[in-house]
């Protein structure tokens, strides 16, 4: 009885030869014709969702005109730009859901959301910095000062913002180079918007020699400031003596100007030029650093005709 077990069940020899290839041809032909009866049985359903899609598309844009209107003309460009991110986000999750219900009958609401909820676990762990940048460029949307235009300083970056995008910050330096940076960089560090007033106030400082009228001199240099003409007229120019220098008597100049890194360099420029200009033609001596040395034996001089006569 054990041999007969065995010899049932043994597995018949392996058939090589024409045979063995037309059943490999017919389970092959077989296969594909299953996958297109598939195909076509969901034809239908297919279409629905490419419908579905092209709706939501176009609800998606209706969106954003209205999500604009109820923003008002006077809300930031970056209040619109959120408010049309967000929206357009989730019609499309929606519409995308809703089609692959279609699509996968057997495939629940439910079903649905309890898998992407799984992969934004995965996918949360996997691209944490991207995620990361993403969140605090919808913060910056809503909340951050700046504008699209706006000169801003952040460490060592400074420049003009071209553009807030969702994960990272388009700069352009001041001398050229288009700099990307992260959102998450700009949200966790101080960040000086330069240009959120159109104008900013700015001080050097100067000073005349200790032997120059001080009062003279003050009135001197406000006058100079005055005169500049890329200085904003209606704010206050400040003139104060500041203390007793190295040299001389240390003043501070302090005005107005157009806020924008170009605009600070060139009032910078007319001032320091005025300034300079007026105390040269009032007489009053912008000193050069003095320095006094001490010897601890008294020198020597010896003169030119002095050697000559000891040579002689």
């Amino acid at each position: 009885m054990a041999n007969t077990s065995n010899a049932d069940h043994t597995p018949p020899p392996l058939q090589h030869g024409p045979h063995t290839f037309d059943q490999f041809l017919t389970t092959i032909v077989h296969t594909l014709n299953g996958l297109w009866s598939e195909f076509v049985t969901q034809l239908p359903f297919l279409g629905i969702a490419f419908a579905i899609i092209a709706l939501t598309w176009l609800v998606a844009w209706f969106a954003r005109g209205v999500g604009r209107r109820f923003a008002g003309e006077r809300a930031r460009p970056s209040l619109l730009h959120l408010i049309e991110r967000l929206l357009t986000l989730s019609i499309w999750a929606a519409g995308l859901l809703l089609a692959a219900v279609v699509v996968f009958p057997g495939l629940s609401p439910a079903k649905a959301l309890g898998g992407l909820g799984l992969l934004s676990v995965a996918v949360g762990f996997a691209f944490r910095d991207t995620f990361e940048n993403f969140f605090a460029g919808m913060l910056m949307l809503w909340k951050y000062p700046f504008e699209d235009g706006d000169f801003i300083q952040s460490n060592e970056i400074m420049g003009r913002v071209e553009h807030v995008h969702v994960r990272m910050t388009t700069i352009r330096k001041t001398t050229g180079e288009l700099l990307l940076v992260p959102n998450s960089r700009l949200f966790k560090n101080p960040v000086e918007v330069l240009t959120d007033q159109p104008e900013r106030r700015i001080s050097i400082m100067t000073g005349v020699a200790y032997s120059v009228d001080l009062a003279a001199a003050l009135a001197v240099i406000r006058e100079a400031v005055l005169a500049c003409e890329h200085i904003v007229a209606v704010r206050p120019v400040q003139i104060f003596a500041q203390g007793f220098g190295a040299s001389g008597m240390d003043i501070e100049v302090t005005w107005w100007c157009d806020s924008t890194p170009l605009g600070v360099r060139r009032s910078t420029s007319e001032v320091v030029v005025a300034v300079k200009y007026a105390l040269d033609a009032a007489g009053m001596e912008i000193p050069f650093p003095y320095r006094t040395l001490t010897f601890s034996e008294p020198l020597q001089i010896v003169t030119a005709r002095d050697d000559d006569e000891a040579d002689s």
